[in-house]
């Protein structure tokens, strides 16, 4: 009887927790007083988004290269050009005939180049924020250890330049252990399906212990009326999932570091009916390319609409990233995208495509041979 007693009040002691949310929320700050320089991070909400010091900023800027000038490489284009470049269009679609690309007669070529300047800023972000781990009764690498270095002190590897990723890291010397704040320290909670007695009522017979229509006993409860919780599996009780029923948390802070390539992009006006969007992914031909940890807006171009791009563009993501990340290298460019506006007749009328990109894309919005809409134009 003893024992019995003993085990009610350990029942009773499981806390019905199956209706509280979990939480991956830090306890309250009292608990972390002991890390000290840390304390900042429990305010807004735990999470804090981290700005370099002005030291690591002038570390980085202080090597510039020169700026380099490439010869322009684009190719006249010709009637034999711009048919077979609309022949591999025509052929890659499943509901356009190729006899209008094999018999049209070209009336006109219009050539032009346009510019397409792009600055990409290539930064690094570090965001600090409280989580934590089931402890699982291993080393605690704690303030005992010394104090926890700044975060921007903390050398992570960089992955290659202008290649975005994001890693997370545990800071060093800021582990804690307290018991889970879910369970308090319990491991488990009762079963909110069966309220801790592992059993509940049969809902086939609702409790009746036989089907009232045959007055034969249910088959399945064994006419008992209730059968085994099927939410806890007759146990009564579930392990708590915030602690894994390890009853401890391990509390850490872990640094995000986000590597982000930002680009700013700016295409040349131009007076063709024609989706600049399609340019965006066009290949076009280099002319320009400056590459640095900062680089320097342009100044004199003989295009000046690219010089007062460069420098819009500049001085937006110095505005935009210096504050609240770390600027690792920027790579401004300029390339000339060949455009031309091919005009042709087939069955006597008049029809219009355009050839693009150093690759020879096309972009046919009237093509005249087209059997169905179910592809795309582009």
């Amino acid at each position: 009887m003893r024992m019995d007693r003993e085990q009610n009040r350990d029942e009773d002691a499981i806390l019905d927790l199956e209706s509280e949310p979990e939480s991956s929320l830090a306890p309250t700050a009292d608990l972390f007083q002991s890390l000290g320089y840390f304390e900042w991070n429990l305010r807004d909400h735990g999470k804090k988004k981290l700005v370099p010091p002005p030291e690591v900023m002038r570390k980085f800027s202080e090597q510039r290269n020169n700026p380099v000038f490439l010869e322009c490489r684009i190719p006249k284009m010709t009637e034999d050009v711009a048919r077979n470049a609309l022949l591999s269009f025509v052929n890659s679609k499943c509901c356009y005939g190729n006899r209008a690309a094999g018999e049209l007669v070209i009336q006109e070529l219009k050539q032009q180049t346009l510019h397409r300047y792009r600055l990409e800023t290539f930064n690094e972000t570090r965001v600090s924020e409280w989580t934590f781990d089931p402890y699982t009764y291993g080393l605690v690498d704690g303030p005992q250890n010394g104090a926890p270095p700044q975060l921007w002190d903390i050398k992570v590897q960089v992955p290659k330049m202008f290649q975005e990723d994001t890693k997370k890291f545990r800071v060093p010397h800021s582990s804690l252990v307290k018991e889970c704040h879910k369970c308090h320290g319990r491991g488990r909670y009762k079963c909110s399906g069966c309220h801790g007695a592992g059993r509940m009522r049969c809902v086939t017979c609702c409790g009746a212990k036989h089907r009232s229509k045959y007055q034969k006993r249910c088959q399945m409860c064994s006419g008992t009326g209730r059968k085994r919780c099927s939410t806890c599996s007759g146990r009564g009780n579930r392990t708590c999932m915030t602690c894994q029923g390890e009853k401890k948390l391990l509390h850490f802070i872990q640094l995000t570091v986000t590597w982000k390539n930002n680009v700013y992009e700016f295409i040349s006006d131009d007076q063709l009916n024609f989706p600049k969007e399609l340019l965006s992914t066009a290949i076009g031909d280099n002319i320009f390319k400056e590459e640095n940890t900062l680089v320097h807006p342009l100044v004199s171009f003989p295009a000046p609409e690219m010089a007062l791009a460069s420098q819009r563009a500049v001085a937006e993501h110095k505005v935009a990233f210096t504050s609240t990340s770390r600027i690792l290298q920027q790579r401004q460019t300029i390339e000339l995208i060949p455009v031309t506006e091919v005009h042709y007749q087939y069955a006597g009328k008049m029809y219009l495509y355009y050839v693009y990109g150093m690759e020879n894309k096309v972009y046919a919005l009237d093509y005249p041979q087209r059997y169905c809409c179910g592809c795309t134009i582009i």
